[in-house]
């Protein structure tokens, strides 16, 4: 899984931390499950799930060093629709080149428009299987797949060692939102949830076990849940007709774990 690099600029002298986050001790907090973090986290969840079409938009954020080893940090917006459970149509309109990818619950395709590529292949029938499918064979990656799945929270609740809740912000995502950090299974992020509607406004993520140490972020908006979509939406005339290439399978890597945000959109994880 949600940034404005100029207000964490400006943190050092306006950013708030509720006293009572400001009073939990490092060892207070690891190790420990909170309750309240867990319920927020589950509302979350249970909101994504039961919402049989949605569409968002996702800007991630990731962190890559220059050669003179200063971190740079670039970006990429992805326009999102679904429709559970075999539909996804993904418009990655920049940073970097432009693509898009459908999904259609047969077959799985990703299209270059500015050189009128296309790349398809067959695809499980649900968009979970699918996500698995479109990275083994193709190394397509989305850092938001997390909100896509039928049960966002099931990595979640297998993974989680640490869980508690940080407070409240009124700057993120033009709403009220429950601050809560997590970690387990290599990572640590902190995750800004709507405190009315309970979906996701921004995820930050760091693997502190990665050689780079790197970080990654996803911020979401527009969201929209369950109303709907034109059956054409997971389909393109142009990519039909387009110039065909063979899909590349990625490198022997592991993927990143559950609440993951990774660099390209799609694109090899990290």
């Amino acid at each position: 899984m949600w940034f404005d690099r100029m207000v964490r600029a400006i943190a050092a002298s306006t950013f708030f931390v509720l006293p009572a986050a400001a009073a939990q001790t490092a060892s207070q907090q690891a190790g420990t499950i909170e309750p309240k973090a867990m319920a927020i986290l589950h509302a979350s969840c249970d909101m994504l799930s039961a919402a049989p079409t949605m569409s968002f938009t996702a800007i991630d954020t990731y962190e890559r060093a220059a050669r003179n080893g200063q971190p740079l940090f670039y970006t990429t917006e992805s326009q999102v629709t679904l429709q559970r459970p075999d539909k996804l149509r993904v418009l990655k309109l920049g940073d970097g080149i432009p693509d898009e990818f459908y999904y259609d619950g047969k077959t799985m395709t990703a299209y270059i428009p500015s050189s009128n590529l296309v790349a398809v292949s067959d695809a499980p029938r649900t968009i979970d299987d699918m996500l698995d499918a479109a990275w083994d064979v193709a190394g397509i990656y989305f850092p938001f797949s997390d909100v896509m799945v039928s049960h966002p929270c099931a990595v979640l609740d297998k993974n989680v060692t640490s869980a508690f809740y940080v407070g409240r912000s009124v700057v993120v995502g033009g709403t009220v939102t429950d601050m809560v950090a997590i970690a387990g299974d290599g990572l640590q992020a902190e995750l800004w949830i709507g405190a009315k509607d309970h979906l996701p406004r921004m995820i930050r993520v760091s693997y502190p076990y990665e050689p780079a140490h790197a970080h990654y972020q996803t911020d979401y908006a527009d969201w929209r849940l369950g109303g709907a979509v034109d059956a054409h939406t997971f389909q393109s005339d142009k990519a039909a007709h387009a110039a065909r290439i063979t899909f590349m399978p990625p490198p022997l890597r592991t993927p990143p774990g559950a609440l993951a945000s990774s660099p390209d959109a799609p694109g090899a994880k990290p």
